[in-house]
């Protein structure tokens, strides 16, 4: 034991003080002593102990009073009882009521030595626990969720009202925009924070093993069910279940999971018998559900039971205002995992930033300020950190204005060679994905591959495997 913990030494008895004082200084340990339970307690009122050590039998009181103080001002706080010989049940009774362990007179200095140094190595435990849980929370408060603009307050707003509820919530939003971040969030802001969250990708699962990821089985279920397993609602019991890419279940699975909404039950793969669970639903898609329904895809009875709630997050090329914060915010997380102290984002590269529409949205732009953290050798990202691409780019899509020459401008020719550029930097953009390109203009696939045959660029490129209007 190397640590300095104080430690506090509670006995009438001279002797035996002056001997723990002695042994556990001999080890590395702070110690201060009381002669009886009252002069304890002023000590515990006074000042932390990271363990008491404390006979049960006093003249003035006795060390249940003190075990009790001592967990009062400090419940990480470890207490060790020293008894005689024939008061057993009194150590039960400390034990109940929170002591570490006992020791019974006589006692060897090596039996001391091992139950200080594991009653020392759980309270360090603790409070290590502690410490990452705070930090978990504090991660995920709604103050961490970046975005000043006001679609962003409206879902922090909406965040704030839902989080202490178990009602069901949806959470919508295109890939990148952070639906787990903010599924998170709620939990860790919710009365469930120190239960279990749990999260399950819908469409990274195959449907056979699906069911017994979300259900667990019984042993013999299937081929290879060597033993039962329990499934991730058990997991979940009392906390939180994100499903994520909701939209990708079978129809087959929502039945059932459409049971675990309604009833709060469900079977085991291969079960014979309910199982019932205490689990909070928050589901995200960048689907629309509203359509999937329409066509036959998603269970119109499923989506109302999820969709009590619905969270639709705002892609980051309608919240541009929120841009610089969230690139400062990354670049300060960066900065520290990378242990380089960074002063900020130059204009120019700020500029570009900005600029950029972002069809991958936050998870983009979290990446672009990666990727320069890393590559920048100055102590402020410049625009030569950033891909090359952006480098080359207009601060923004749209074409300048010129100003009207005296001799006059061919408006029809000025504006084909603007939509010509402007969709030939779409398609580079999207890497030729001809659906995120048609996104990123605002119109529709058909009206994006429209103008693409109008200027024979349609030729050496591959149409999408399916047209999604």
């Amino acid at each position: 034991m190397t640590n300095r913990s104080e430690v506090l030494v509670v006995d009438d008895e001279r002797s035996m003080v002056e001997f723990l004082q002695i042994l556990l200084a001999k080890e590395g340990l702070q110690v201060s002593t009381a002669s009886d339970a009252p002069l304890a307690i002023e000590a515990l009122e006074r000042q932390r102990f990271g363990l008491v050590i404390t006979d049960l039998r006093m003249p003035n009181g006795s060390g249940i009073d003190v075990l009790a103080r001592a967990k009062t001002m400090d419940p990480l706080c470890e207490v060790i009882v020293i008894t005689a010989f024939g008061t057993d049940e009194i150590a039960f009774e400390a034990l109940r009521q929170g002591a570490y362990d006992y020791l019974k007179k006589p006692f060897r200095n090596e039996e001391v030595r091992v139950v200080v140094k594991r009653a020392l190595e759980k309270r360090r435990l603790a409070r290590e626990n502690a410490r990452l849980k705070h930090a978990l929370l504090d991660r995920f408060d709604f103050a961490n969720l970046v975005g000043t603009s006001r679609s962003m307050q409206d879902v922090f707003d909406l965040l704030r009202k839902v989080s202490g509820t178990r009602t069901n919530l949806l959470i919508l939003g295109e890939s990148g925009t952070g639906k787990e971040l903010v599924a998170r969030a709620i939990h860790f802001n919710s009365p469930r924070h120190a239960k279990p969250f749990v999260t399950v990708n819908c469409g990274a699962i195959p449907e056979n093993l699906l069911e017994s990821e979300l259900f667990g089985h019984e042993r013999g279920a299937f081929t290879g069910a060597d033993r039962a397993k329990a499934g991730l609602f058990e997991e979940a019991d009392s906390g939180t279940l994100f499903l994520d890419e909701v939209g990708e279940l079978t129809p087959a699975l929502q039945v059932k999971l459409l049971r675990v909404l309604q009833d709060r039950t469900f079977r085991r793969v291969g079960g014979l018998k309910d199982l019932s669970v205490d689990v909070r639903i928050l589901a995200a898609t960048n689907k629309d559900l509203e359509v999937e329904v329409v066509k036959g895809r998603f269970r119109e009875d499923f989506y109302y039971r999820l969709n009590v709630i619905q969270v639709s997050l705002p892609p980051l090329r309608e919240r541009h205002d929120d841009i610089p914060l969230l690139a400062d915010f990354f670049l300060r997380k960066y900065s520290q995992e990378l242990d380089k102290p960074f002063q900020g984002i130059s204009t120019e590269a700020m500029t570009r930033l900005r600029g950029y529409h972002y069809p991958g949205n936050v998870r983009e732009l979290e990446n672009l300020v990666e990727r320069a953290a890393t590559l920048e050798q100055s102590d402020r990202i410049t625009i030569h950190s950033l891909p090359e691409w952006l480098q080359r780019r207009a601060a923004d899509l749209g074409p300048s204005t010129p100003e009207l020459p005296d001799s006059g401008l061919d408006l029809d020719r000025f504006l084909a060679e603007s939509e010509r550029r402007i969709l030939s930097e779409a398609l580079e953009r999207t890497r030729g994905n001809k659906t995120e390109a048609a996104r990123l203009l605002g119109i529709t696939f058909r009206a994006f591959r429209y103008r693409l045959a109008k200027y024979g660029m349609d030729e050496g490129r591959e149409d999408e495997p399916e047209d999604p209007e």
